[in-house]
C-alpha cells in the first residue's frame, strides 16, 4: 500500500508521514520504525531486541501496545486532519521471543469526527501474535507533514 502522491517539493506524502511520526520520541527509543503509511492505512516494525522481553523471556506485552499504536496513529492521522486516540484495546493471541513483529493498521470505519481501526500483529512466520482495536476522535485542525 502507501501512498505515491506527491506534496509541493515533490517528495511523497508517505515519506512525509514517515519523517513526521520519527519525532515520536518513544517509538523511536522503542526502536520501532514506520514502513508505509497513507490514510486509514500504515505499516511499522519492531525488531526483538533483549530490552523487550519480559522475565519470562517473550515479548512484554507493552512492547507490543506500543508497535500497534504507532501504526494506529499513522494510518489515523494520514488524512492530514488530526486524531487524537480516544479508546484502544488488545489481545494478545501467541507470544513472541525473536525476530521482527509486524503490525498493519487498517481503517474499518470512518466518519467526520470518528474513526475505527483494526491492528493485526504478526511474526516473522505471518502468525497472528496480536489485535489491536482503537478508535480516534477526528479534531478540527489540520497537520501539515510537509513542515517538519
Amino acid at each position: 500500500m502507501g501512498s505515491d502522491i506527491t506534496d509541493n517539493s515533490g517528495v511523497t506524502i508517505m515519506e512525509d508521514l514517515i519523517r513526521f511520526f520519527k519525532k515520536d520520541k518513544f517509538a523511536a527509543h522503542s526502536g520501532i520504525e514506520l514502513l508505509e503509511a497513507a490514510p486509514g492505512y500504515a505499516k511499522a516494525t519492531l525488531e526483538i531486541e533483549e530490552k523487550h522481553l519480559n522475565a519470562l523471556k517473550a515479548v512484554q506485552g507493552g512492547a507490543i501496545f506500543t508497535l500497534a499504536d504507532l501504526a494506529f496513529a499513522a494510518a489515523s492521522n494520514a488524512y492530514g486532519i488530526a486524531a487524537v486516540g480516544i479508546n484502544s484495546n488488545i489481545s494478545f493471541v501467541k507470544a513472541a521471543t525473536k525476530g521482527t513483529l509486524t503490525a498493519e493498521a487498517k481503517e474499518t470505519s470512518i466518519n467526520p469526527k470518528i474513526a475505527t481501526y483494526t491492528v493485526n500483529i504478526t511474526d516473522d512466520a505471518g502468525d497472528l501474535v496480536a489485535i489491536f482495536q482503537g478508535m480516534v476522535y477526528r479534531k478540527k485542525f489540520t497537520i501539515d507533514f510537509s513542515d517538519i
